[in-house]
């Protein structure tokens, strides 16, 4: 096994493809697929499912590229040491996060102590948070809970309890309150199965022997918001995450206070890269 049939196996896998993977390695087609099949052959492996031009991962690829994703990132680790200041000129960070909002102060003074470094926000909700960081797509996570698995390094950001939220012009909004019961008079505008608020919610109800139903589920904090705006149903948020909207009216429920605990999050094998490692410490002076 060499060196280069490892890294030839990886850029396929990451990139997608043989001749985006020989783009990125600056290389030609036939070579990259030539070192390949020499891995595939030495060790009577299948790496890729070939159809046509398509490509995929077979269970023993997906396994190896686990592996080599440790393999690269602590050889990037290694030049990031060696070329810190070019890193924080010019380097990229890319964040997940399940509500960006957590996080407008460190990405202000983390712009401003390094204005070069270019940010990618994307939103998802935890599950695709937790996604995106195993399989090396997001280097941060911005996460509605504190994760139990120990692979990470944990920032907590703050706490907030759960709310319901209605349009202006609802009847219960001339109330500051709620019970969990009078919910089930309502129709009920909940986040896609995978939010983390959607999840204790329920859990929640579940203990007061209230079964929760929603009449619409929608993708996305920002579609939820907007169709409770129209007066279609009560939402839920986290009290941190409920906009000054002057559309909407919060309402708090009665009962045991469910807290949101917001969380900045990384692999632990990778909290060591220079840009992970700078935006964790201006987080932490942040708070």
């Amino acid at each position: 096994m060499r060196y280069v049939q490892l890294r030839a196996f990886h850029y396929v896998a990451i990139s997608g493809g043989f001749s985006r993977a020989a783009e990125a390695l600056c290389l030609t087609q036939p070579a990259i697929s030539d070192q390949v099949r020499k891995l595939e052959e030495e060790y009577d492996v299948l790496l890729f499912n070939r159809h046509k031009k398509q490509v995929s991962l077979t269970d023993a690829g997906v396994k190896l590229l686990e592996i080599t994703h440790r393999l690269f990132e602590v050889e990037q680790q290694a030049l990031d040491f060696l070329s810190e200041s070019r890193v924080l000129r010019a380097g990229k960070l890319r964040i997940m996060a399940d509500a960006a909002h957590h996080i407008l102060g460190i990405l202000g003074a983390f712009r401003e102590k390094y204005p070069s470094v270019q940010i990618s926000v994307q939103t998802g909700n935890s599950e695709e948070v937790i996604s995106s960081l195993y399989r090396y797509e997001a280097d941060i996570g911005v996460l509605g809970e504190v994760p139990k698995a120990r692979d990470f390094l944990i920032h907590k950001l703050n706490s907030s309890p759960i709310i319901a939220f209605v349009a202006r012009d609802h009847p219960l909004s001339r109330f500051s309150n709620i019970d969990l019961t009078e919910l089930l008079q309502w129709p009920l505008v909940f986040r896609e199965k995978g939010s983390k608020t959607r999840q204790k919610l329920e859990d929640l109800a579940l203990e007061k022997n209230v079964v929760l139903k929603p009449a619409i589920e929608a993708e996305g904090r920002e579609a939820v918001r907007e169709i409770v705006a129209g007066g279609a149903g009560i939402g839920f948020v986290s009290m941190a995450e409920f906009s000054n909207d002057s559309r909407l009216h919060p309402l708090s429920i009665n009962t045991r206070e469910e807290l949101m605990d917001e969380t900045l999050i990384c692999l632990q094998e990778r909290s060591n890269g220079t840009l992970i490692n700078a935006f964790f410490k201006i987080a932490t002076e942040e708070a």
